[in-house]
């Protein structure tokens, strides 16, 4: 019988990703584009070099379905060494007692919280979809929408009043009166004002509902002390870890109360997913641990700054934003009035092809769809990543201006892009 011949190894490649040169060259672009552009989708931001390490890790080849020293598979010490971590700098950065840092995303976050406290059919408040809620706060085509009943709390239409575009807090009262929800949601995807949760606490306990906010949005700026924290206000806190909290990719459940959280632990496993992504977990607990630093807390003053200079920079030049300004990192510009026939998906295609990537927006009573709209959402929180500051915020809007007044002139927009790429010249990307 001869013997098995040994295979001869493949010799080492310097780049890993030289295996594939098909996906090679594709990440390769891909971070020459994110180089060169202008990054203003407010619900992204650029990680830290230690977050995308560990989110490439070695630590992806593991399952470990259950919790902490509950696992349903062996091999696990190191992983739950680093669950814990996780959660332990949760605890201390958002002053909460109980997180649970395995969903996958904000979508799954939210699903976990209302299976662990909602029952098929129940009533829920939130706002209204196109005022700046989110695809998970009710949308008939999402499982929020179809699985139980959504009611929904306006912002001020009335613009004679001095918060015109904010939260209505006494309709959010009237209609709990009226429905008696279970559960009263706030925290939002496109809304530029500061959220009151002790109102929105006495709202809920004059019907006894169970207060919950979508921090996903703000979540960075609570950490760093740019807007409010939701506790203890709020029962149950969720959120996404890589917008202003500048982690990776995925979701996260906090509570003060034990009793929810083991709801929350048997709604995210078993309940809505199986196996947590161990490599995400590490780079959110690197995430978490960047938040608890005091120059974290600098970068939210400044996301706050940059695009409270955005907005007076886009006043300035006629352009209207939803409740006339900003309180956090985000602002929207409404079409409605000063310039009708513009759409959100016009102005964001020609924004990125000069650059400057956004994403098109609905606004309050929006006539148009939800793919066409009349508005755009502007963030700062990647520009403010790279060292744009408040001077640059105002030169921002100068491109953006020229931009939206061109009408998608095209010597205009190839003008604008060669002013972009020098612009993100002098604020290179963080490695």
């Amino acid at each position: 019988m001869s013997a098995v011949e040994t295979p001869t190894p493949t010799q080492p490649h310097t780049n890993p990703l030289d295996a594939d040169p098909d996906i090679h060259r594709l990440i390769k672009a891909e971070a020459e584009r994110q180089e060169h552009t202008l990054e203003m989708i407010a619900s992204e931001n650029h990680t830290s070099a230690a977050v995308m390490a560990a989110n490439g890790s070695c630590l992806t080849n593991k399952y470990c379905e259950g919790y902490p020293k509950k696992r349903y598979y062996s091999g696990c010490e190191f992983y739950d060494d680093i669950e814990q971590i996780a959660i332990d700098r949760v605890n201390q950065l958002f002053g909460c007692q109980y997180a649970n840092v395995q969903p996958h995303s904000g979508a799954n976050a939210n699903l976990a919280a209302f299976a662990a406290v909602l029952e098929p059919g129940d009533t829920f408040l939130s706002v209204v979809l196109s005022d700046g809620g989110h695809l998970t706060h009710g949308s008939t085509v999402n499982y929020s929408g179809k699985w139980f009943k959504p009611v929904h709390y306006p912002l001020v239409y009335d613009e004679s009043r001095d918060d015109f575009g904010c939260i209505d807090y006494d309709a959010v009262d009237a209609l709990a009166a009226e429905h008696q929800p279970k559960l009263i949601l706030c925290g939002y995807s496109a809304y530029p004002r500061t959220i009151n949760f002790e109102r929105f606490r006495q709202a809920a306990d004059s019907c006894g509902a169970l207060l919950m906010a979508d921090i996903a949005h703000i979540a960075g700026l609570v950490a760093g002390g740019a807007h409010p924290s939701p506790f203890p206000h709020c029962d149950i806190v969720t959120t996404t870890t890589h917008k202003t909290l500048r982690g990776p990719r995925g979701g996260l459940i906090m509570t003060n109360s034990e009793d929810l959280a083991k709801k929350i632990d048997r709604a995210v496993f078993p309940g809505t997913q199986g196996g947590p992504l161990m490599n995400t977990i590490a780079g959110k607990a690197i995430c978490f641990g960047e938040a608890l630093r005091d120059d974290f807390k600098t970068y939210a003053a400044n996301v706050v700054a940059n695009a409270q200079s955005l907005a007076a920079a886009l006043i300035d030049k006629g352009w209207e934003l939803t409740s006339r300004g900003t309180d956090n990192h985000l602002i929207v510009v409404d079409f409605t009035r000063t310039h009708p026939d513009l759409t959100g998906k016009d102005a964001a295609n020609w924004l990125e092809t000069a650059g400057i990537i956004s994403s098109k927006s609905t606004v309050p009573n929006d006539q148009r769809s939800p793919f066409v709209t009349s508005g755009v959402r502007l963030g700062t929180p990647a520009l403010t990543t790279r060292g744009l500051n408040e001077d640059d915020m105002k030169t921002v809007a100068d491109l953006i201006d020229r931009v939206w007044n061109s009408a998608g002139d095209e010597a205009t927009l190839k003008a604008v892009r060669s002013d972009v790429v020098d612009l993100c010249k002098q604020h290179p990307m963080p490695h």
